[in-house]
């Protein structure tokens, strides 16, 4: 965790959750308590017996996918309440379906919440490092008689759940006796069953106005292979069950989610409370809180979307630049302290809202143009040539390394006959207000010269090839008399026999509408086709030596980086991360 984010700041902003763990810490609801010993291995022990946290949060990602812009509101909102109230924030991997997740994604889970400069210590874990301690508490439900195991089909189940007008049919398994339930709930973790032949069904209530408490599904079978356990396991706790349970054996004080959840909420509190009744784990049992997810304009946060957007090549997989993913994000230039920035100033409320994807370009622009080296980059050159500069001679003009940061030091950029500018900087008659290059008119090299336009060249097909001027030898910037000449333009530029040209992605938002997909369109009728643009460029000299990942202003066009996988020591390529300025609110 870097000192940004160990340092609670005094000024820590006020929500709903906030106004909750006050409330309860001053009651002193979660005084240390004494394990109860529950069922299980005897290696298991109360998480956090020896320190000292006020409260305990988690964040709790399944290992099936990359993390993406939702995920990052809300681990910078369970890593930040821990960090300001003096608690703790676990990183668990619920990895309770061996079909769908994969080390991989693991992997840069990890990469990623580290990456956005949070730390969880000691506290690493996975729920399938719990297996045996749910299976044991299910065996507890079932000889209580809060569980059953139920052998009707997918459909039949499907059938007799009810509608949301509706009660449900009692399953005419249901009521097995506990050792007939106990029996065929070992012969599944035998593997004598076939996937689909029975599920182990918490026994509630058929009846209930919330379908999620007609009697849910805690336990199926699933002969697949584990990434963490192997084949130990044929038979696979549900999320819904196995969620709760972590929660409590981690000893979380505050189990923090989105919306979608909240309707499960009777069901979580159902299981801990009945788990505690019967002397599994101890009273107050977590407590659960939902918040409004991220909905974010421009952008599909859909697991299933963006799966299809990958394996559907239009995008150039997981870590594109244009997806919304944390490692895309990355790589296109963004920053963990941008995230940040954003997370506090969209806050945490209890109602769904849109936020523009503007606001977050606009916390990137914030922290970039506080921390970018400034340098010079032509990303549509044409020459420009200095008919009178004397042959073969160089000099050095100094540019400053960001204008608002003297302390930051100027930098030698060298200057030459020949030159690349801006082909946008010369036009041949200029429309009225145009200030830079035209035949007659005067303007000033940025850092340099005032230079003079005597015309330029063409080819057959009538397109421009150079720029033609004379320079004025005692112009140059920071020189005693400098300041005598007085010109409307000024211009950007890099010596031709110095620059570095190498490629250069124009990255813009991956979509071209605020809802992809509104309307019941197909949202990949949607997509932008301008969202990638790859030209070459020539870059000021110094740029050659940018390391990945290193970023820059690029003067005039906006915040670069030079790519975390495509860069070579000596030979970077950089990918632009956003403009100077929100160009999409004018479109």
């Amino acid at each position: 965790m870097s000192d940004i984010d160990t340092k609670a700041t005094d000024a820590k902003p006020s929500n709903f959750i906030r106004h909750i763990i006050d409330d309860e810490l001053a009651a002193n609801k979660f005084a240390r308590r004494t394990w109860s010993g529950a069922p299980g291995p005897a290696a298991q022990q109360k998480v956090g017996a020896g320190d000292t946290a006020k409260i305990r949060t988690r964040f709790p990602p399944e290992p099936n996918g990359y993390l993406h812009f939702g995920h990052a509101k809300s681990i910078c909102l369970n890593f930040g309440l821990a960090r300001d109230y003096g608690g703790v924030c676990h990183l668990r991997f619920d990895d309770t379906n061996p079909e769908k997740e994969e080390q991989e994604y693991v992997d840069s889970i990890i990469d990623a919440v580290s990456w956005l400069g949070w730390s969880w210590g000691d506290h690493l874990y996975q729920a399938s490092n719990y297996f045996q301690w749910m299976y044991d508490f299910a065996e507890k439900l079932i000889e209580s008689g809060h569980a059953y195991v139920d052998s009707q089909s997918a459909d039949e189940m499907r059938a007799n759940r009810g509608t949301l007008t509706e009660a449900g049919k009692n399953s005419p398994f249901r009521d097995r006796t506990p050792a007939e339930n106990l029996d065929l709930f070992r012969r599944m973790k035998a593997g004598e069953f076939a996937d689909g032949t029975h599920i182990l069904r918490a026994k509630i209530d058929m009846a209930s106005g919330n379908i999620n408490l007609r009697d849910p599904a805690i336990y199926r079978i699933r002969k697949a292979t584990h990434h963490n356990t192997g084949d130990t396991w044929c038979i696979y706790p549900m999320y819904t069950y196995a969620h709760p349970i972590e929660d409590a054996l981690e000893n979380i004080t505050h189990s923090i989610c989105t919306l979608e959840f909240e309707d499960q909420r009777p069901f979580y509190d159902w299981l801990l409370n009945t788990l505690a009744e019967l002397g599994c784990i101890d009273q107050p049992v977590p407590r659960q809180i939902e918040f409004a997810r991220l909905n974010l304009s421009y952008v599909v946060l859909s697991k299933r979307k963006l799966i299809q957007l990958v394996e559907e090549k239009h995008v150039d997989g997981w870590d594109d630049p244009r997806l919304p993913t944390l490692v895309g994000a990355r790589r296109r230039g963004f920053t963990p302290e941008g995230f940040r920035r954003f997370a506090d100033m969209i806050g945490v409320a209890k109602s769904d809202s849109w936020i523009d994807f503007s606001v977050l370009e606009d916390c990137m622009r914030e922290h970039l143009n506080e921390t970018a080296p400034r340098r010079i980059a032509v990303l549509d050159p044409v020459k420009l040539i200095i008919d009178n500069y004397p042959e073969g001679q160089e000099e050095e003009c100094l540019a400053p390394n960001h204008p608002q940061k003297p302390d930051w030091g100027k930098r030698p950029v060298p200057l030459s006959k020949e030159l690349w500018i801006e082909r946008e900087d010369f036009i041949e008659t200029p429309p009225k207000g145009y200030f830079r290059l035209f035949p007659g008119n005067m303007v000033r090299l940025r850092y340099g010269f005032v230079v003079k336009c005597i015309g330029c060249d063409k080819d057959a097909a009538g397109h421009i090839t150079a720029v033609h001027c004379d320079y004025m030898p005692d112009s140059k910037s920071g020189t005693p008399g400098a300041d005598t000449y007085k010109v409307k333009g000024n211009i950007h530029w890099v010596s031709a026999k110095h620059a570095y040209a190498t490629e250069v992605r124009h990255y813009d938002r991956l979509f071209a509408v605020e809802a992809p997909g509104s309307g019941g369109r197909d949202f990949l009728e949607d997509i932008n086709p301008n969202s990638k643009q790859v030209i070459t460029a020539q870059l000021e000299a110094a740029l050659k030596d940018a390391v990945a990942e290193e970023r820059f202003q690029f003067e005039r066009h906006g915040y670069f980086v030079a790519d975390r996988v495509d860069s070579k020591a000596g030979a970077p390529v950089f990918n632009r991360a956003v403009t100077l300025k929100d160009s999409w609110s004018k479109k």
